[in-house]
């Protein structure tokens, strides 16, 4: 039987990131994708010129609408934007009890631009954060997240270790992709029993765009197709690594990454 994965999240209109590489990793992995958006964004290679909410009673209505027709086997959310969005998703997830769900909290760039104001911050680590089966922060949004600076491997350590007991959290995922020289790219795994590093190839390409989106989504796909979470993490980074290896260079800025890579040789 078709498995279904429900993403919530921003639209991407270049293409790279958000709704749009969460759908299509879905497919890759032959998982069907449902969504409910909650922003539009004008951008392309280069960045992003205008961002625009879609109304709270939107979002709940694509949600309500998904879990009256669907079975849903894994979540993950991504850019919910505003504080209101968050409060309401976070609700919505609660009541229906969907216990499979992967938050990437999409709070700072991989640049280290912030993207959420402190109240939408705070409803994230209140209300969000707390029902995840896993949390995926870059290194800059669990700076924000442990409220300390990291810089070496201790210190990721140390900043999944208080995510996980100050905000609740199931398991912590540290993503090193911000991290510089031999830690780039090396994530930080916490239980709460024991840490694990997720070491991967290093991937020479300034087409990195919707990696951190890529990762999260894969993981739900992953669960929803009934892999242990562990096996499910180990196998989303794989996919972002080989999706990677086949970035896509367009535009003038960072390109995406190659979600369907084995239809590009």
């Amino acid at each position: 039987m078709t498995k279904v994965a429900l993403t919530i999240a921003g639209s991407d209109s270049g293409g790279g990131a958000g709704i749009q590489a969460d759908l299509r990793t879905f497919a890759f992995h032959c998982v069907h994708g449902v969504s409910a958006l909650t922003c539009v964004t004008a951008q392309n290679t280069l960045g992003v010129s205008a961002v625009e909410a879609i109304s709270v009673a939107m979002v709940i209505k694509q949600i309500e609408a998904i879990l009256q027709d669907f079975e849903i086997n894994a979540v993950k959310t991504g850019m919910l934007l505003n504080g209101t969005i968050i409060e309401a998703v976070a609700q919505q997830l609660k009541q229906r009890h969907l216990s499979q769900l992967v938050v990437d909290p999409v709070m700072v760039s991989r640049t280290g631009a912030k993207l959420l104001n402190q109240q939408a911050i705070d409803s994230l680590k209140q209300l969000l954060i707390p029902q995840a089966l896993i949390v995926t922060p870059n290194r800059y949004e669990a700076q924000l997240l442990s409220e300390m600076e990291i810089n070496t491997i201790e210190d990721m350590k140390q900043a999944a270790n208080k995510i996980y007991h100050n905000l609740r959290a199931k398991v912590v995922l540290v993503k090193g992709g911000g991290m510089s020289g031999s830690l780039k790219g090396v994530d930080v795994w916490f239980d709460g029993n024991e840490y694990e590093l997720l070491r991967g190839t290093i991937v020479d390409t300034k087409n990195t765009h919707g990696t951190g989106c890529t990762l999260s989504a894969a993981i739900a796909a992953n669960l929803a197709l009934e892999k242990d979470l562990y096996s499910a993490v180990q196998a989303a980074k794989n996919y972002v690594t080989t999706a990677l290896q086949h970035s896509l260079n367009l535009g003038a800025g960072n390109g995406p990454v190659g979600h369907f890579f084995p239809l590009l040789s």
